[in-house]
């Protein structure tokens, strides 16, 4: 009877050794190859504008908080649009104009996010 399990034991024995073995791999091999020492270029403040490694709770501008909630607007716009796209000849008019009236919402507070000047970067 436990013989049945055998398989289990081992998909999650694998599993374990895959696990643990490639993480070690590439810690070996970028301690071989001299990778793990950082270039300051890569430390630099390029994409959120602050430097690294600083205290935790400080202040930044609040822009940054908006681009990232831009993203995921937008982000979430494309993921409502493939599916719909994909049966939009099932769902018919009804469909049609929900997904229209979904991007003319989206679109006014685009607008709105445009005339405030929110997507302006000095």
């Amino acid at each position: 009877m436990l013989e049945q399990y055998f398989p289990i034991l081992l998909f999650i024995f694998v599993g374990l050794a895959v696990g643990v073995a490639l993480p070690l791999a590439g810690g070996i091999l970028s301690r071989l190859l001299g990778v793990h020492r950082p270039d300051p270029e890569k430390l630099s403040p390029y994409e959120c504008g602050f430097e690294a490694f600083e205290d935790a709770r400080m202040k930044f501008d609040v822009r940054y908080y908006l681009v990232a909630i831009l993203f995921i607007l937008f982000d979430l716009e494309i993921a409502f649009l493939f599916p719909w796209a994909v049966v939009l000849h099932e769902i018919g008019t009804f469909g049609f104009l929900a997904m229209v009236l979904f991007l003319a919402i989206l679109v006014v507070g685009f607008v709105y996010e445009w005339k405030k000047g929110a997507l302006e970067w000095e």
